[in-house]
């Protein structure tokens, strides 16, 4: 069995130093500084886009927008991914409309120019009217770097950039160990929402928000006494931030918080889940503190047994604990022993005060195949589920995030006041200032992620 960490046991990542910067709203809604985060940042960095399990034979491929590019993701017949600008080489036509789909060749409606899935052009009508030469020797779909990792798809738009692996950093090694390439997306809903996609970034970037957003605590709450899945208290939360930009924040089990009734007995679902792991719920009668350590030993012991082989790669904190990460520029995921929460915003085209937000959950199999109840999220067995465009006015986004979706909508308004004069922010808001300071040293040239 490989060695169990502990939370004090796991790396430390170094302390990081902010500049104080205001993070004033015309970050928001400026459409200068939109092309400027654009051209210098967005087109720089890796980004997260698809997902492996999507492209399973040779000409499988997957189609995603990020800003004004959409990009194609191919399977090759080595086994290897390549990624491509969706646009034909000839006059600018794009390749392909839907989401996925499998070719022998991508053909042009255009002029019907086609190419191969390893961006070979392999067709060109009237080949030899062309004073340039025979396009097919030529001419061929312009490549993006391309890795996978965790199951995922990433790109960069930098041919000279770092490895993926070195652009990570710590992540790599932290996620290399859940194998999450083989869990599967379970829920999937997205929307076009009406504020800028730092808006999504910033908040996911905080618990700050979480007692009063979503558990309507007031001024006189004791924020140490919130019922919760999770314990957002500051005090007790454990705040990281990388070289690389990405950031960590480890929240514990909320178990020793507003769990019992007037007599002491545990509540559900507290209860429910003890039993679930063979633990009687009578006998943490009046200190329901308790149970996070006895269901993390007994998910330690009895885990295996049940198809759970990854325990023995994820410290004991992560079998109760949220281990949320957000990583630059544009993905927030809390990852716990058996689901990671997907949140992804990605920039409109040319409005600076759009995003398409991505709330999507995936399960290990072994979740999957216990019909667990995850985070709230019933698991159902079958093939990955597909992307359900809402429409945010009239449908819901999902359980919670239906609260963030409104503070979106109406920070966003605020943003455009002249009275707003910028951030006020606490300590444990830092990694919101670290990441606005990220992308102006992008933008000012202070930072790269070439070689």
């Amino acid at each position: 069995m490989a060695e169990v960490r502990t939370l004090r046991d796991l790396d430390s990542w170094p302390v990081q130093v902010t500049r104080g910067d205001k993070i004033q709203g015309y970050r928001y809604t400026s459409r200068e500084f939109f092309e400027n985060e654009w051209e210098h940042m967005w087109t720089k960095v890796w980004l997260l886009l698809g997902r492996e399990s999507q492209l399973p034979n040779p000409g499988d491929w997957q189609m995603e927008k990020v800003g004004r590019e959409a990009i194609l993701m191919v399977r090759q017949k080595d086994g290897s991914v390549k990624a491509f600008y969706n646009v034909c080489q000839h006059r600018g036509n794009p390749l392909v409309d839907d989401p996925k789909g499998s070719v022998k060749r991508f053909v042009c409606r255009y002029h019907s120019w086609a190419y191969l899935p390893d961006g070979s052009l392999n067709f060109a009508p009237d080949k030899e009217d062309f004073p340039e030469g025979d396009p097919c020797k030529n001419v061929r779909l312009e490549e993006l770097a391309c890795e996978t990792f965790a199951g995922f798809v990433w790109v960069n738009m930098e041919k000279n950039c770092v490895s993926l692996k070195e652009y990570l950093g710590p992540i790599w090694d932290a996620w290399n160990q859940l194998g999450l390439e083989t869990w599967k997306r379970t829920i999937a809903r997205s929307a076009w929402v009406p504020c800028n996609w730092k808006v999504v970034l910033d908040n996911f970037n905080e618990s700050y928000h979480v007692p009063t957003v979503h558990m309507a605590a007031t001024p006189d709450t004791d924020r140490k006494k919130i019922t919760s899945n999770i314990n957002t208290y500051y005090k007790e939360t454990r705040f990281d931030l990388s070289n690389e930009g990405h950031n960590r924040m480890v929240m514990q089990g909320g178990y020793g918080s507003g769990q019992t009734d007037k007599e002491g007995n545990i509540m559900e679902p507290l209860a429910s889940t003890l039993r679930a792991w063979e633990i009687d719920p009578a006998e943490f009668k009046g200190r329901p503190e308790a149970t996070r350590v006895a269901l993390q030993d007994a998910k330690r012991r009895l885990g295996p047994s049940r198809g759970y082989k990854h325990y023995a790669n994820v410290p004991n904190e992560q079998l109760t604990d949220a281990f949320h990460y957000t990583l630059f520029p544009n993905f927030a995921v809390s990852v716990w022993a058996d689901g990671f929460h997907f949140l992804r915003a990605r920039p409109h085209h040319n409005d600076p005060e759009q995003c398409l937000f991505d709330n999507w959950w995936y399960s290990s199999p072994a979740a999957i195949a216990h019909q667990e109840l995850t985070m709230g999220q019933q698991l159902k067995e079958g093939p990955e589920a597909e992307v359900t465009m809402i429409n945010y006015a009239t449908e819901s986004i999902g359980p919670a995030i239906e609260d963030d979706m409104r503070v979106f909508l109406t920070q966003q308004t605020g943003f455009r006041s002249r009275g707003y004069k910028g951030v006020y922010l606490s300590e444990q808001e830092t990694r919101i200032r670290r990441y606005h300071e990220l992308i102006d040293d992008y933008i000012e040239g202070r930072r790269t992620a070439t070689k």
